[in-house]
C-alpha cells in the first residue's frame, strides 16, 4: 500500500494540490502523470534512503528531477508559449522580466518550477506517506530490483509521452546547462550522504541502541541540547507556511525573485536546524501542502471551468489535502508507542566504541 500510496498521492500533489486541475481531471491526472510524478518519487526516494541521503539529499534529488522535468522532459523552462492557451498565459508574460538572455529562460519560472517539483511532487508525497508506515520500514528500501526496473520504465514512458507532446524546443547550450546542474546536483546528493544523517530524523544504516544524550556543556557553565531538541513541531510547520506564504506577495520581478531566494534560504536554515524527527520532516513538508489547498481558492485550474466546478475543486482539494495530513499525523502518532527515532540515532558516531547501558535504564535496544 505504501508504494501505490507514493504513486498516486505524487501525482495529486503535483498537479491537483494547488489547483491545477477540478475534480473531473483527476482520473487523467492519476492515469497519466502518475507513472512520471508517482514513478519519479518512487525512484528518488530509493535512491536517497539506500545511500542514507536523508532530506537534504532527497530535496537535491528533487530539485534535479525537477530541472530535468522543466528544461528536458515538457521544456516548458525553454518555451515562451508553454503557457499560451492556459488560464496562466498573463503569469508566463509577466516572467519574462527575469529572462536570463544568455540561456534564454526566465529566472522566475526556474525557481518556480524546480521549487514546485521539490515541494509538492517530491518530497511532500515522500514525508506523508513515510510518516504512515511502521518505523522499522520508514527510513529502508522499499523496491526490489524488478520494481525498480518496472518504475523505471514507467516513468521513461510518461517522460516520452510527454516529449512527444511538447515538443522539442531547447538548443544544445540550453540542454547542456540543464545536465550539468542536474548531474552536480545528483553527485551532491549521492557522493556525500554522511553530512545528511543528523537531519531530519533520519537514523544511521545501523542505529546504536543507548540512553538519550545530555545536553553538552558550554563555557560559562550553559549547556546546549542537540540541534532541533525541544522545538514544537507546531512552530516548524507554522515557519514553513509563513515563508510559503510571503511568496504570494513578492512581484514578478529580480527585486521580487531574490526576495523569494532570501526568504527560502532562511527558511532552510532554520529547518536544517530544527528538524530531527519524523515529527518535524512531516510538519515542514506538510506545511507546503496546506498552503498549496489554500492557494487553490485563489488560483484558477490550467482550463477554463465554470463557477460552480471551481469552486467544487477547490472544496474537494482542501479536504483531500487537510484530510491526508490528518491522517498522517495520526498514523504517525499511533506508533508513538514504538521506540522513537533519537538524536543519538541520527547522528554520525564519533567513536566506533558501542555504548553501554546504563543501570535502570528504560531504553530498549
Amino acid at each position: 500500500m505504501r508504494i501505490v500510496g507514493l504513486f498516486l498521492l505524487a501525482a495529486w500533489c503535483a498537479e491537483c494540490a494547488w489547483g491545477g486541475f477540478t475534480p473531473a481531471g483527476y482520473p487523467m491526472v492519476l492515469l497519466f502523470l502518475a507513472p512520471l510524478y508517482g514513478g519519479a518519487a518512487l525512484l528518488i526516494r530509493e535512491a536517497g534512503r539506500r545511500a542514507g541521503a536523508g532530506w537534504p539529499g532527497l530535496a537535491l534529488l528533487a530539485a534535479a528531477f525537477g530541472l530535468v522535468q522543466a528544461g528536458l522532459v515538457d521544456q516548458s523552462l525553454f518555451d515562451p508559449a508553454a503557457l499560451a492557451g492556459t488560464e496562466f498565459a498573463d503569469a508566463g508574460r509577466q516572467a519574462t522580466a527575469t529572462t536570463v538572455p544568455a540561456l534564454g529562460f526566465s529566472a522566475e519560472q526556474l525557481f518556480t518550477f524546480v521549487g514546485g517539483h521539490v515541494w509538492l511532487s517530491i518530497c511532500a508525497p515522500i514525508a506523508l506517506v513515510e510518516a504512515c508506515v511502521h518505523p522499522e520500514r520508514r527510513h529502508t528500501p522499499w523496491l526490489g530490483p524488478a520494481g525498480i526496473t518496472v518504475t523505471a520504465l514507467a516513468y521513461t514512458a510518461a517522460s516520452l509521452v510527454i516529449f512527444s507532446d511538447s515538443g522539442a524546443v531547447a538548443g544544445r547550450g540550453q540542454i547542456g546547462f540543464v545536465v550539468v546542474v542536474a548531474v552536480a546536483l545528483i553527485a551532491v546528493a549521492l557522493l556525500r550522504p554522511r553530512r545528511w544523517r543528523p537531519f531530519a530524523g533520519h537514523p544511521s544504516p545501523r542505529p546504536r541502541p543507548g540512553p538519550r544524550p545530555r545536553p553538552r556543556p558550554r563555557r560559562g557553565g550553559a549547556v546546549t541540547s542537540p540541534p532541533g531538541e525541544g522545538v514544537p513541531v507546531l512552530w516548524v510547520g507554522g515557519v514553513v507556511a509563513a515563508g510559503h506564504l510571503a511568496g504570494w506577495f513578492f512581484p514578478a520581478s529580480w527585486t521580487g525573485l531574490a526576495l523569494r531566494v532570501l526568504t527560502v534560504a532562511v527558511v532552510v536554515a532554520l529547518m536544517l536546524r530544527w528538524v530531527s524527527s519524523t515529527a518535524h520532516a512531516l510538519a515542514a513538508w506538510s506545511a507546503g501542502v496546506l498552503v498549496a489547498a489554500a492557494g487553490a481558492w485563489l488560483t484558477p485550474p490550467y482550463q477554463a471551468a465554470s463557477p460552480a466546478m471551481m469552486l467544487a475543486g477547490d472544496i474537494v482539494t482542501t479536504l483531500v489535502a487537510v484530510g491526508v495530513v490528518t491522517f498522517a499525523f495520526r498514523r504517525l502518532r499511533s506508533r508513538s508507542y514504538l521506540p522513537r527515532t533519537t538524536y543519538a540515532e541520527c547522528a554520525p558516531s564519533s567513536t566506533n566504541a558501542p555504548p553501554t547501558k546504563q543501570k535502570g535504564s528504560n531504553d530498549h535496544p
